[in-house]
C-alpha cells in the first residue's frame, strides 16, 4: 500500500486530538502538514457527553452537537472545519504498530504513515471484566462506556428493555453518572461496588454519604462491600442475573460496568520511558524520544504545583495538555520558548439535579461546610482539604460560576489557615474572600 507522509501526526481521535488540532490551526499549520489518525469513525467529540446527555430520554445530545471544542465554550469543529484547514482526518483506522526510531505507524489494513513529529493522544481504554476471566462476562447486554459506539449500543438496549432492571457495577464517575441516567430512563437501578463508600478516590465518607442518600431517595439501590463474580444469561445469550461475591443474585436486563480504565501505551512499550502507568514527559509533554509528545490520560508529567510527577485522567487536562504540547512544538520550531505547564487538577460531575466541582489535591485533614442534607430543596455544601496548615484542595456541590471560581482560586493560592474550626465556621465565604 502507498505510504503517506505528514509533518505532524496526532495518534488518537479523542478530546485531546481535537484541541490539539485547534491549536495547530491557531498557530498557522499549513494545509497537508497535519493528520489525525483515529480508530473511531467520527471527528473528535466531547467524551463526557456520553455518560450524561447522550443517554437522556428527552433532549438528548447528538452529533454534530458535541464535537470539540464546545465543551470549553469554543467553536464546534465539524468535519468540514478540518477540511477547510487542510487537516487530514484519517478515521476508522487502527494503528497496530508504532516504530518510533523509524518515525513510522502501520495500520491494521497495512497502511504506512510517516511523520516528523508525533503527538500520542491514545487516551485510556476501559477495564473489562472479561480481562479477569469473570464467569459469563461476555453475555449480551453487559456494557462499557468509552466511545460513541458503546453509547449507541447501550441506547438500543435501553429502548429494547424499557422499564427493566439495570445493575451498575462500580461506584466511581461512570457508575454514579450511569446510575442517574438509567433511573431517568425509568429503570429499576442497583449499584454494586466493593468500597465502603462511593467515589473513594476523591470523596470523603461525609461527602459520599450525601450522594448515597440522595441516590437512595431517587430510588437507586446501593450494595457496598461486594463485587460481581459472575453472570448468568438466558437462551438468547442475554444477561439475566448478576452473581455477587456475598452469595446474592441480582436480576438484570442491562448491566453497565464502570470499574476504571488503563492508559493505551501498548504500542510504545520498550520504545519510550514510562512512569506511574503512563508515558513520562516533561512540562512541555515531550517524551524521552525526540519529536514524540504524549498528552492527556497517558502522560505522566511534572505537576508543578505539588512538585511531583502525576498522571491525570480528566477531560480538562486532556484539553490543556494538548494545547500546551502544540504551543511547545511551534515555539521550538521558531527558536522560542513557552512557559512550563502549570496545571491545577480539576474534576467535575453532573447527575440528576446535582453538579459538583473539585480543585487541587485531596490530601490532609478535611473540613465539611454548608448544607449537606440530601433532603434539602437545594443542597449546597463543600469541603476543604488542609495539609501543613494550608488549604490544598476544595470541593463544592451546587455552586454558582463565581463560587466555583473562588474554590479554584483557593486551591491554587493555598492560603494558610489558623484552625480547622475557623475555616469550617467561615465555610464558602473563606474561599470567596481570597
Amino acid at each position: 500500500m502507498a505510504e503517506k507522509s505528514f509533518k505532524y501526526v496526532i495518534l488518537g481521535g479523542g478530546v485531546a486530538a481535537g484541541y490539539a488540532a485547534r491549536e495547530f490551526a491557531k498557530q498557522g499549520v499549513q494545509p497537508g502538514e497535519l493528520a489525525i489518525i483515529s480508530k473511531e469513525a467520527v471527528a473528535p467529540y466531547e467524551r463526557p457527553a456520553l455518560s450524561k446527555a447522550y443517554l437522556f430520554p428527552e433532549g438528548a445530545a447528538r452529533l454534530p452537537g458535541f464535537h470539540v471544542c464546545v465543551g470549553s465554550g469554543g467553536e464546534r469543529l465539524l468535519p468540514e472545519w478540518y477540511k477547510e484547514k487542510g487537516i487530514q482526518l484519517i478515521l476508522s483506522t487502527e494503528i497496530v504498530k508504532a516504530d518510533l526510531p523509524a518515525k513510522t505507524l502501520v495500520s491494521a489494513a497495512g497502511e504506512t504513515f510517516k511523520y516528523q513529529i508525533l503527538i500520542i493522544a491514545t487516551g485510556s481504554t476501559v477495564i473489562r471484566l472479561t480481562d479477569f476471566g469473570v464467569e459469563g462476562a461476555d453475555a449480551k447486554n453487559i456494557f462499557y462506556l468509552r466511545e460513541i459506539d458503546d453509547a449507541d449500543k447501550l441506547l438500543e438496549a435501553i429502548k429494547a428493555k424499557k422499564n427493566g432492571k439495570a445493575v451498575i457495577v462500580g461506584g466511581g464517575y461512570i457508575g454514579l453518572e450511569l446510575a442517574a441516567v438509567m433511573k431517568i430512563n425509568n429503570f429499576d437501578v442497583t449499584m454494586v461496588y466493593p468500597e465502603p463508600w462511593c467515589m473513594p478516590r476523591l470523596f470523603t465518607p461525609d461527602i459520599a454519604a450525601f450522594y448515597e442518600e440522595y441516590y437512595a431517595n431517587k430510588g437507586v439501590k446501593i450494595i457496598k462491600g461486594t463485587v460481581a463474580v459472575g453472570f448468568t444469561s438466558d437462551s438468547n445469550g442475554e444477561v439475566k442475573e448478576v452473581k455477587l461475591k456475598d452469595g446474592r443474585g441480582l436480576e438484570a436486563d442491562i448491566v453497565v460496568v464502570g470499574v476504571g480504565g488503563r492508559p493505551l501505551t501498548t504500542l510504545f512499550k520498550g520504545q519510550v520511558e514510562e512512569e506511574k502507568g503512563g508515558i513520562k514527559t516533561d512540562a512541555f509533554f515531550k517524551t524521552s524520544v525526540p519529536n514524540v509528545y504524549a498528552v492527556g490520560d497517558l502522560a505522566t508529567f511534572p505537576l508543578k504545583l505539588y512538585s511531583e510527577l502525576r498522571r491525570v485522567e480528566h477531560v480538562d487536562h486532556a484539553r490543556k495538555s494538548a494545547e500546551q504540547a502544540v504551543k511547545a512544538i511551534k515555539a521550538s520550531e521558531e527558536g522560542k520558548s513557552v512557559d512550563e505547564y502549570d496545571y491545577l487538577p480539576y474534576f467535575y460531575s453532573r447527575s440528576f439535579d446535582l453538579s459538583w466541582q473539585f480543585y487541587g489535591d485531596n490530601v490532609g485533614d478535611t473540613v465539611l461546610f454548608g448544607d449537606s442534607n440530601p433532603k434539602s430543596q437545594k443542597a449546597k455544601f463543600g469541603s476543604y482539604w488542609i495539609k501543613d496548615g494550608k488549604v490544598v484542595g476544595a470541593f463544592l456541590e451546587g455552586g454558582t460560576a463565581e463560587e466555583n471560581q473562588a474554590i479554584a482560586k483557593v486551591a491554587k493560592l493555598q492560603p494558610s489557615v489558623q484552625s480547622l474550626e475557623a475555616v469550617k465556621h467561615e465555610g464558602l465565604s473563606f474561599a470567596c474572600k481570597i
